[in-house]
């Protein structure tokens, strides 16, 4: 197994775990981000508002922000590069946000290539579906809202509808958008 080089073009494949159809992105990212850094730009690609604890788990490793009240312990992802815990095409690890309602991303590294002048980093390639309301209660409290928004005649629809808002559309994805946002934080 090789290390990458210090200036490594990272394509991730994320995926919203449990959800059917599928809600995922595809990005470029530089290997030499923080795991801290690349949870901003998951926050940005993904749709989340970033209201909610984190945590990157990796094996049975765990980075995120250390608190002494946590067993065990977190290391610190301010400390961490993706290229340290991600050393070759096909590594995988997971990305936990909000614990309460336990949003799983499972994150692939797609591929590894030396960073040109040409690219563009962060960046989105592709991807699919809006991500889920944040509040909305994990994977049950979806798909409640999915069925509630889906049929006029359930009995929440109309107070659903104004909690995740009139324009929300669980099918929307907007390349466009997502790398506007993104280029904010480059």
């Amino acid at each position: 197994m090789t290390t990458p080089s210090s200036d490594s073009v990272y394509q991730l494949h994320i995926r919203l775990a449990y959800i059917e159809p599928p809600i995922w992105r595809r990005i470029a990212v530089s290997g030499q981000i923080t795991l801290f850094n690349l949870h901003q730009m998951l926050q940005v690609v993904m749709g989340w508002e970033n209201y909610h604890l984190h945590e990157f788990i990796v094996g049975t490793a765990r980075y995120g922000e250390p608190d002494p009240e946590y067993e065990p312990p977190m290391k610190n992802h301010r400390r961490v590069k993706l290229q340290a815990i991600a050393r070759e095409k096909g590594a995988n690890f997971i990305y936990e946000y909000d614990f309460g309602d336990g949003w799983r991303h499972e994150i692939t590294v797609e591929d590894i290539e030396p960073m040109t002048q040409e690219m563009i980093v962060p960046r989105c390639l592709d991807g699919a579906r809006a991500c889920p309301p944040e509040d909305c209660g994990g994977i049950g409290g979806y798909t409640h809202l999915l069925e509630a928004l889906r049929d006029r005649r359930h009995p929440e629809h109309k107070e659903l509808r104004a909690w995740a808002g009139k324009h929300y559309d669980p099918e929307l994805f907007s390349l466009q958008a997502i790398n506007s946002a993104l280029g904010v934080i480059r």
